[in-house]
């Protein structure tokens, strides 16, 4: 195990840029993953990371230290910093103090869509972005592509809103979504507000490809016109319309029950 102790130290300098900059994350091709349940997923489902970085009051934790142990046994990439030094670089407030740099998968985008698949058409908000990932895992897609416009998914706020789906799932990213629901083997459906058929209506007992838009906006109008069906979700309050993690959520589930029956 090897400690830092300076804030000019070269690699603690480039941690703290991966934790505080999208830009220098996704120049590195890297990102941090903080807490404890996310790095006890990554171990569980991905592997080893790259490193694990660690404070020295940790060290005291035993899921911490079972964590350490099983890298120190297996390969030997472990920092230590101390308290100081570990806070000014982690994102989350009172954490354990464990996080794992890991190198963020790259993918070439198929085709084709054959199964089922989730499409993000600019939603900005991390934390939306997130609960989609959680919702979409937990209801057995594999699949989620996103524009360029939508939220980094690799961001700590992202990898924090979704638990450890990005472990379960094919994530990929800066899609020009057009041509790929125009050559999705699969259909392709869109929410929208004006939607005639209801979401419970819809035939969903096979895959299919959601489309989600914007928070404020909606799915585009280039992809609506794509998309071989739009629906709706029926709601009886006063309200404009759900927010789009709660409408994904709804969509997912409602494929999920349609296929147990």
């Amino acid at each position: 195990m090897k400690t830092i102790t300076s804030r000019d130290n070269a690699q603690y300098k480039d941690l703290k840029h991966l934790a505080t900059s999208s830009q220098a994350r996704k120049k590195a091709g890297q990102t941090l993953l903080d807490g404890v349940h996310l790095c006890q997923a990554y171990l569980q489902l991905r592997g080893l990371p790259v490193q694990c970085i660690v404070s020295e009051t940790a060290l005291n934790n035993q899921e911490v230290a079972d964590i350490v142990g099983k890298i120190e046994h297996q390969r030997g990439h472990t920092i230590a910093l101390p308290d100081a030094l570990y806070n000014a670089v982690s994102q989350v407030e009172h954490g354990v103090g464990v996080m794992f740099q890991i190198d963020t998968p790259e993918r070439a985008v198929p085709a084709a869509m054959t199964m089922s698949a989730v499409l993000l058409d600019n939603v900005q908000d991390p934390g939306n972005v997130g609960s989609i990932l959680r919702s979409a895992a937990a209801a057995g897609i594999k699949q989620v592509y996103c524009s360029g416009g939508s939220a980094f998914c690799w961001s700590p706020k992202v990898l924090r809103a979704a638990m450890g789906a990005h472990f379960v799932l094919d994530i990929f990213e800066n899609v020009d979504l057009a041509p790929l629901m125009a050559a999705s083997s699969i259909p392709t459906l869109a929410t929208s507000g004006y939607a005639t058929t209801r979401l419970y209506d819809a035939d969903l007992a096979r895959p299919v490809a959601w489309v989600f838009g914007h928070e404020g906006q909606g799915v585009a109008d280039d992809l609506l016109s794509l998309a071989t069906q739009t629906v709706v979700i029926p709601h009886l309050g006063q309200v404009e319309s759900l927010n789009v993690a709660a409408c994904a959520a709804v969509c997912f589930f409602e494929q999920v029950r349609q296929n147990q029956q």
